[in-house]
């Protein structure tokens, strides 16, 4: 068995610092980005599709 004792864990803190206004908009703009990179996949995809294909 271990020889050293631990610590407790600290009390958990009530406030933060995050900024949610921050937060917010960065969700917001990666949620654009995530849906434009789809729009385009599936733009290429069906180019693509008629290019080959046909």
């Amino acid at each position: 068995m271990a020889n050293t004792t631990t610590e407790p864990h600290p009390a958990p803190v009530l406030e933060s610092a995050m900024d949610y206004a921050e937060h917010e908009k960065t969700y917001k703009g990666f949620v654009t980005g995530v849906k434009w990179t789809i729009y385009i996949a599936s733009a290429s995809m069906v180019i693509l599709y008629f290019l080959i294909i046909h």
